[in-house]
């Protein structure tokens, strides 16, 4: 059986109905715990990356493979928190060339 959209995989969260609109007050605290929950992640990704390597160098691991994909998820994703930064910079930037 394959459920619809609406059956709580996490869309209806994403995009609150029209009864729920979203205030600018909601916008940026929503945006602030966004931004801090990524870069948390990001940080983890890094400590989880530190620790794999200090494994392999004090001979605990064996498993490169398993190494270098650790420092790849940390790569990646650092580079997807300073786009997703650039692109917050940039609206801003846009925002603020705005005449009003």
């Amino acid at each position: 059986m394959i459920d619809g959209i609406e059956s709580g995989l996490g869309i209806a969260q994403s995009f609150p109905s029209a009864a729920g609109e979203a205030k600018p007050g909601n916008l940026a605290a929503d945006s602030g715990k966004f931004f801090g929950e990524l870069v948390s992640k990001v940080s983890e990704l890094q400590a989880q990356s530190d620790t794999a390597i200090k494994g392999l160098v004090s001979g605990e691991s064996k498993g490169l493979h398993e190494v270098m994909i650790a420092m790849e998820k940390s790569s990646i994703s650092f580079q997807f928190l300073s786009q997703v930064r650039n692109k917050a910079v940039e609206a801003y930037q846009e925002v603020m060339r705005m005449q009003v």
